[in-house]
């Protein structure tokens, strides 16, 4: 199965750059295809499905580390700051992935449907499985589906049912199912964080955001740090500045104006921040970022 995997995602993929992530006909789905190992790259995951198909992978985030090999996959399921690199990759037998973004709203309807599921081990947001039979042969059906566009609206959202299923009922389903019910510690968490993205250039205090959760401000930042692995202060300084390279990236924004956009006081006190967290001044990192492709982790 791993073989047909890799072929479909190289057939795929055979008149794209020889490196590259690559958004396809189904919205939640994105390729990825690297030569080399790349050095770290920080960037905000959404809840997703990292899987690699050929090569390895590794994601960090605050001091832990998770090393994903061939026929292995990454959970994320909440929003996080994350560090991911490619770490085995060489011409001729590239790193070959598939990055697939889960719809809550579906995660959430095959949940009421598959019973009892397992309590999760630990309370963080980040796990590591393998990929066995049932879980390729769902990936595998939805690399055929970009052979027929016109099926896609149809039979994607079934395959999707099926795969969410799959990860609910293995090892991870508990993590996922805490995310999903209505008053879990982990959807109060996530309703906040959703809160502070929508408007990322004001600053929330933690009282601030222990109220919209409902918990005590002590309870507030134990269990948000128990998911995310960050203080939530330190949470909302890495959201900000993530925010401010992709804006500078991706719209040319300059950096004063980054940094007045993202409400900072002025764009001297941005830059020592933005330093300290990526190790470079911004107008350095731009320069160096430019020339090289993104790679999500």
């Amino acid at each position: 199965m791993q073989a047909e995997l890799a072929h479909a995602i190289a057939d795929y993929l055979k008149d794209r750059p020889a490196t590259g992530y690559f958004p396809t006909e189904i919205a939640d789905l994105v390729i990825g295809r690297v030569e080399k190992p790349t050095s770290p790259n920080p960037r905000f995951s959404q809840p997703q499905i990292c899987v690699n198909i050929q090569g390895a992978k590794q994601t960090m985030l605050e001091g832990r580390t998770f090393d994903y090999r061939e026929m292995q996959f990454l959970v994320v399921s909440m929003d996080l700051p994350i560090l991911g690199r490619v770490m085995q990759a060489r011409r001729g037998r590239p790193f070959l992935g598939m990055i697939l973004n889960i719809d809550m709203a579906l995660l959430n309807t095959v949940m009421e449907q598959a019973g009892d599921l397992a309590e999760p081990a630990n309370s963080f947001s980040i796990g590591v499985g393998d990929v066995d039979a049932a879980m390729a042969d769902c990936l595998k059906r939805i690399l055929d589906l970009l052979k027929h566009p016109k099926d896609i609206p149809v039979l994607y959202p079934l395959i999707a049912r099926e795969l969410y299923y799959r990860l609910l009922t293995g090892p991870h389903g508990g993590m996922l199912a805490r995310l999903a019910k209505p008053d879990s510690h982990a959807k109060r968490i996530a309703d906040v964080i959703r809160a502070m993205r929508s408007d990322i250039a004001r600053g929330m205090s933690v009282e601030e955001m222990a109220a919209m959760a409902r918990m005590s401000p002590s309870s507030f930042h134990a269990h948000f740090k128990a998911v995310t692995a960050l203080a939530p202060l330190q949470y909302q300084k890495q959201l900000r500045l993530l925010a401010a390279r992709h804006l500078m990236m991706n719209d040319a924004v300059s950096v004063t104006q980054t940094a007045f956009k993202l409400g900072y006081e002025s764009p001297s006190q941005f830059s020592r921040e933005y330093a300290r967290m990526f190790g470079t001044p911004p107008k350095r990192d731009m320069v160096a970022m430019r020339g090289v492709a993104p790679t999500p982790a």
